[in-house]
């Protein structure tokens, strides 16, 4: 555990200049650090005492002032191990926080207040960085300064998201990231839309007679589903669907092990598809990585229904729940392994399902959603800043919308002209104007970022109050924060 120190023994000159944000943490040599924000200024920095050769830093008060770059953030966990992510408890559910801003992270904490989860406070994707200008560095940089401005000691994850490359998980890996999530959508072969001959075409390049012996003629007993068996054309289909990017998922995780000398939480996403996963593609995917000796975390499967951005799911929950119910099934027999759910963000009527049928233990990621409670919040005490966040976000909807999927059209927003400003916070009730703003992120920040930022930090506590109230609900609606 963390040690704790007054702020009322900081030197009389620090406190004139910067206040603590709330509190300090030592170790057992003596070594004191802070996070410190300037008065009358949204920059924060590190104060370390006394001052140590491995920070860098100028003298002040005894001790240095530190930047909250990459390379003092790294000192600072060389220095307190305990602030390195870590792997999830088996037992315990996850909930991925994602953060597009960097700001997050206290807001995020307090929403974990009176739950029992496991946080994944660093969470983001390749395309998310891509559209952002951040590095896996600067997200984890983020959270971690984040888990030591809030005192937070109760341990939290690292997920490099959505990963499509195996140098960049290896680079996640070399940072301190303590989670990965492979995603080969870009691999999976559509045998939905090919022709018997295309698909036998395609099955020449897979060892069909070791796939053969492993599965034809072959029962697979799972509890709840009974037997399961596969015919040569269902096995064909799959294996040509999967294999690249089963080979795919090999490889990075063999390439995690060669980087990780201690354990690491690895998931699967192969939500990215055209139709849901069936009972035997899963099956076969178990099969395939236990095969491989490839040890799941969480499978993030492609669920019945719709799962768009920023909105609630679209579809029929009993579907859902069946659909579920066999990924559990399979996951818990050829695992064990949790069941992922992805765009989870505001799924209201698929929380208490996922809770009930996991028996409590899931992994839901949650992203864009902060970054809507922050605009909103910018709508209440920026209104023109908010307008002109708008404008930028539907002037580029069109092309920021590719690689989401979504149904909103820019014509079924409503005119935020006709809502005078104290309203405009209601325009987040809009599905349309949620997925506009969502999926626009990096046309947007490239523009305003800044603007963004600063007016988030001017008003901290009330984006950090909006963040643990929204995000606290999704905690509340997964069972487990009770409200209130």
């Amino acid at each position: 555990m963390w040690g704790l120190a007054e702020t009322g023994n900081m030197p009389v000159e620090l406190s004139k200049n910067f206040r603590v944000l709330r509190t300090w943490i030592h170790n057992a040599l003596g070594i004191k650090v802070c996070v410190l924000q300037q008065v009358d200024s949204t920059e924060k920095k590190l104060f370390v005492y006394p001052p140590r050769p491995e920070f860098e830093g100028v003298p002040f008060c005894g001790g240095l002032l530190c930047s909250l770059n990459w390379q003092n953030i790294k000192s600072l966990v060389q220095t307190f191990p305990e602030l390195k992510p870590t792997t999830i408890p088996p037992s315990w559910p996850s909930f991925g926080f994602g953060d597009r801003l960097g700001l997050a992270t206290p807001g995020h904490i307090q929403a974990l207040y009176g739950a029992k989860v496991f946080p994944v406070l660093a969470q983001q994707s390749m395309r998310e960085n891509a559209r952002t200008g951040r590095t896996f560095a600067d997200v984890l940089s983020d959270a971690l300064v984040g888990v030591l401005q809030t005192g937070w000691s109760k341990g939290y994850g690292a997920d490099a998201d959505h990963l499509k490359d195996i140098e960049e998980a290896r680079n996640a890996a070399r940072l301190g990231y303590s989670f990965f999530t492979c995603d080969p959508s870009d691999l999976l072969v559509p045998v939905e839309r090919l022709a018997v001959q295309d698909v036998l075409r395609a099955s020449r390049e897979l060892p069909v007679s070791t796939l053969r012996s492993e599965y034809l003629g072959r029962s697979f007993s799972v509890p709840e589903l009974g037997n399961i068996n596969f015919t040569k054309d269902e096995l064909l289909r799959i294996a040509v669907k999967y294999w690249q990017a089963l080979k795919f998922a090999e490889e990075m995780y063999q390439a995690l092990q060669e980087e990780l000398s201690q354990g690491f939480d690895f998931e699967l996403s192969v939500d990215e598809t055209l139709e849901p996963t069936t009972v035997k593609e899963h099956l076969f995917l178990a099969l395939e990585l236990r095969r491989r000796e490839i040890r799941l975390t969480s499978l993030a499967p492609r669920f019945p229904g719709v799962m768009e951005k920023a909105v609630d799911y679209q579809g029929d929950p009993q579907v859902f729940q069946q659909a579920l119910r066999a990924h559990v099934a399979i996951a818990q027999k050829f695992g064990p392994y949790r069941i992922s759910l992805h765009s989870g963000s505001d799924k209201w009527k698929l929380y208490p399902v996922l809770a009930r049928e996991t028996q409590g233990v899931w992994h839901v990621k949650t992203a864009g959603t902060s970054y809507l409670v922050a605009l909103q919040v910018i709508a209440h005490v920026s209104p023109t800043l908010f307008r002109e966040i708008l404008r930028c976000a539907c002037e580029h909807f069109s092309k920021d919308r590719q690689g989401y999927h979504i149904s909103t059209e820019l014509r079924e927003a409503p005119d935020s002209s006709d809502f005078p400003d104290s309203a405009l916070p209601e325009l987040f009730k809009s599905a349309s104007v949620r997925q506009i703003l969502h999926v626009t992120f990096g046309s947007v920040l490239k523009v305003y970022g800044e603007d963004i930022k600063r007016t988030l930090l001017a008003h901290e506590e009330e984006y950090y109050q909006a963040l643990a109230h929204h995000l606290g609900r999704h905690l509340e609606a997964l069972g487990v924060k009770d409200d209130g």
